[in-house]
């Protein structure tokens, strides 16, 4: 990826909010036959994993031998940015259109996992997780459902876990603009909802 340095992510907190926020990454493995990419919401495990699941009919699991190096690639919010979001294009006009965006690259070796412990296991997190912040007291349970039907649905899937060998995360936000420049895009993205995008370059501005 390619990294300028007022645009590379060091703050932990920042990496792993947008991994919690947009969970849903794209795996990407090369193959014997080519690449392959499939999108999967994921979770990390400590420091040290990021762990989910795949459809048993999706060919990932059987394609992508145990212990491949994998890339999972998290997005966060984007938006265009005009020119004349800036106030001092008024002084000179020296800007041009540009992309704002967050995005986070993990890369480690994958193990897929078939035992129903590890499945049970991966789901459970992933649904408490989700159905806690999305229901709170009301969160939908493994429990709720019929046992034989939840065991069909677990004979369906297979696990796996990343673990990670290095993360690098990118924040391109206007850093590199005057003040004011940094302001104008902050008011558009608030007004267009990219609360996220808006709220960090908050952050920055005020720290």
């Amino acid at each position: 990826m390619y990294m300028p340095e007022h645009f590379r992510e060091t703050h932990p907190d920042e990496v792993a909010g947008l991994i919690e926020a947009f969970p849903l990454a794209a795996i990407v493995a090369q193959t014997p036959a080519g690449l392959v990419a499939n999108h999967l919401p994921v979770m990390r495990e400590g420091d040290a994993a990021l762990v989910g699941h795949v459809a048993l009919n999706n060919d990932m699991h059987r394609i992508i031998p145990d212990g491949t190096p994998v890339l999972a690639i998290f997005r966060g919010q984007d938006g265009y940015v005009s020119p004349n979001l800036y106030p001092t294009k008024q002084d000179h006009h020296r800007h041009v259109p540009t992309w704002n965006y967050q995005v986070v690259h993990v890369a480690g070796a994958i193990t897929f996992q078939h035992d129903d412990k590890a499945k049970r296991a991966v789901v459970g997190r992933l649904t408490r997780d989700h159905e806690t912040r999305m229901n709170g007291d009301a969160a939908w349970r493994m429990a709720d459902a019929p046992r034989d039907y939840m065991e069909g649905m677990l004979a369906a899937i297979v696990a796996f876990r990343i673990d990670i060998t290095g993360i690098a995360a990118k924040a391109k936000l206007s850093q590199n603009r005057e003040a004011v420049d940094h302001a104008g895009v902050v008011s558009s993205f608030a007004a267009r909802g990219l609360d996220v995008m808006a709220a960090r370059m908050r952050r920055d501005s005020d720290g």
